[in-house]
């Protein structure tokens, strides 16, 4: 009887083969790492209150005007994995804060950067990756001890904060007006019961071609626009429903036989406006009206139109990050510079690799007083050395005044921020990038 064969122990992976395949890996992630940096720098242009606009030109051939990083990324046809999680950070910005969606993109292009050159020096992703957490962490504490409280009952603040919103926005000239137009919509819409929530659902934007910005009012009641007298309407929008039924405090009628006087809503006046080249049917004076409100957004063409009810929902969306979290932070590139300085203090009581890690995590958040003084025409070079030294004077809240083409205090100057919107734009940068130096392989499947 033969015996049986005996297998062979499998040998140890060779020395090349084991260079081969570590070599792939780390040419996925840099390649993951040039892809991602290129949206970031494709947007970076669009930063701050003098960055440059996007004309995007859809398939459809639909032409849109627009320096909000979101609606740029959005638009744009973006193949490769990596960077998609650059389109998706700066939605998940865009939902968390409503603002601040170019500069969570830029700063995440600038960590990635400092992550290559580290990843030249041989340290490893996982070191990278833990020390960013870190660093991450202790920015969202220097951040905290920075910003100021603020009132709700403190309108003045509210409408500085919107306006900083509006200035980087192509409609930046109506900001006098939309700014408090903004604040008083979402303050209209807070329930005493929930001080802290808002739910912009509740703040319903219609648009209406004719007029200028100028023109665009807030409007207790319902706005409809008026289109041909068709008898029976079919399709509704729930959210639309809700809307409606909320606003006049009534009930849905699904059937006629369901029609009860307690189920109607009241109003003192509907009536019939001619605006531009169109109509609208204006309800107001409704009795017993829910929390919601209406704005009423006009512009000359509808590339403008569109341009400012974005801009609107920006201004909208940092309201309500103030009622939130009730703390203003200082703009202009001074969180950003105090955060840099006070982290590579930090960096230099650290120990081994972690030490190199967090200083360059410090470095790379310099580039948002860098692309701002960049996009202002004024010297990078020059007004980020300056900011160093005012900063290191402990002049915290020093930062970039691009009017003024000159460094003075931001707060000062009434240019401020959510303190919601500088946090979750370093948090969701850091995680981000993250998950980019962790990934050291594609899987294609169908």
């Amino acid at each position: 009887m033969a015996s049986p064969a005996v297998q062979a122990p499998r040998s140890a992976p060779s020395k090349t083969e084991s260079y081969v395949d570590n070599k792939r890996k780390d040419d996925i992630r840099r390649a993951n790492i040039v892809a991602a940096r290129a949206v970031a720098d494709a947007v970076r242009t669009s930063l701050g209150p003098k960055g440059m606009d996007k004309m995007i030109s859809t398939a459809s051939g639909e032409v849109i005007i627009t320096n909000d990083g979101a609606t740029i990324l959005n638009k744009m046809e973006v193949l490769q994995p990596a960077a998609k999680m650059l389109v998706e950070l700066s939605k998940s910005q865009d939902i968390v804060a409503g603002d601040g969606t170019t500069t969570v993109v830029v700063i995440a292009g600038a960590l990635l950067k400092q992550c290559l050159s580290l990843l030249n020096s041989g340290i490893h992703p996982t070191v990278i990756s833990d020390s960013l957490h870190k660093a991450s962490l202790k920015a969202v504490d220097v951040l905290t001890a920075m910003a100021v409280p603020v009132e709700l009952s403190d309108r003045d603040s509210l409408i500085k904060s919107a306006s900083t919103s509006l200035n980087s926005k192509v409609v930046s000239q109506y900001s006098t007006l939309l700014a408090p137009l903004a604040v008083d919509a979402v303050l209209s819409v807070v329930d005493p019961a929930k001080p802290d929530l808002v739910d912009l659902r509740d703040v319903k934007i219609v648009k209406k071609l004719g007029g200028t910005v100028d023109d665009t009012e807030l409007v207790k009641g319902l706005v409809f626009d008026k289109k041909a007298k068709i008898l029976v309407i079919k399709d509704v929008e729930r959210d639309e429903i809700e809307f409606i039924t909320k606003t006049l405090n009534c009930l849905p009628i699904a059937n006629v036989e369901h029609f009860r006087a307690e189920k109607l809503g009241y109003a003192d006046l509907v009536e019939e406006v001619s605006l531009g080249d169109g109509k609208i049917v204006k309800i107001t004076g409704i009795k017993d009206m829910g929390r919601t409100t209406t704005v009423l957004v006009r512009g000359s063409n509808q590339l403008v139109l569109d341009e400012a009810e974005r801009s609107l929902h920006d201004a909208l969306c940092v309201v309500r990050c103030l009622v939130n979290k009730r703390f203003l932070i200082a703009g202009g590139g001074a969180p950003e510079i105090e955060l840099s300085r006070q982290l590579g203090a930090w960096a230099k009581v650290l120990q081994g690799m972690e030490s190199y890690c967090v200083k360059s995590f410090a470095e790379a958040l310099e580039v948002i007083p860098y692309t701002l003084a960049e996009n202002a025409g004024l010297n990078p070079i020059a007004i980020v050395t300056e900011l160093r030294n005012r900063h290191a004077k402990g002049e915290i809240n020093t930062g970039i005044n691009v009017r003024k083409g000159q460094i003075t205090n931001i707060l000062e100057e009434n240019v401020v921020q959510p303190l919601l919107v500088s946090t979750s734009a370093i948090t969701l940068a850091t995680e981000c990038v993250r998950m980019i130096l962790k990934i050291d392989d594609i899987v294609t499947v169908r």
